[in-house]
């Protein structure tokens, strides 16, 4: 985060943060921004107090989750933007990003303790250093009946092949089959564009 200073008064400076700028979509347009509608899920020990997302046990079982699930889509291209930082992770094996199909899941980003970013479904390293306190920035491109690609600060890192259907983006914090809490991520800069 920035400070900027705005002027003088005769108290004396004023200081504002700003926020990062909005950034643009990570592949060539044209794109629309939208804003779909969704709902919060809280399940097990998940905690969503708007942007942030605690599983405040340590079960390895269970469905524990804190997440928010977007609206479905069913054709097009979709992407997705955020910025995601662990604040907190004594536990290890957390999805933090899904895209999910209506009929079960088809990708699921997740972090290891040490900051391994990896594909739940074939256990595919994405990136490293997604430890407590830094700052990462993902984007999801779903090009439904052909491919999804997910880049990490705006490099591309992981493509799969999709299939045609419904899907939804889902994030937060949720406990995979072999994970285990607690964990707290802040997400921040949501955006959402379609073509």
């Amino acid at each position: 985060m920035r400070l900027l200073l705005m002027g003088t008064t005769a108290a004396g400076l004023l200081l504002v943060a700003a926020l990062p700028a909005a950034a643009d979509p990570v592949e060539p347009g044209p794109w629309t921004s939208y804003e779909p509608t969704f709902n919060v899920q809280e399940r097990g020990c998940g905690d969503v107090g708007d942007l942030t997302f605690t599983l405040t046990c340590s079960t390895g079982s269970g469905d524990q989750r804190a997440e928010r699930r977007y609206a479905t889509y069913s054709g097009g291209t979709r992407q997705f933007e955020g910025h995601f930082k662990i604040t907190s992770l004594p536990g290890t094996r957390i999805s933090l990003k899904q895209t999910f199909k209506t009929t079960g899941p088809f990708f699921m980003l997740a972090v290891e303790r040490g900051g391994r970013l990896y594909a739940v479904h074939g256990g595919t390293t994405i990136a490293t250093g997604a430890t407590v306190g830094t700052t990462v920035r993902v984007n999801t491109v779903h090009v439904v009946g052909s491919t999804h690609r997910t880049y990490i600060n705006g490099s591309l890192k992981h493509t799969v092949a999709s299939e045609s259907g419904s899907f939804y983006d889902k994030f937060g914090a949720y406990r995979t089959n072999s994970g285990q809490g607690p964990a707290t991520v802040q997400w921040s800069g949501i955006r959402f564009w379609r073509k």
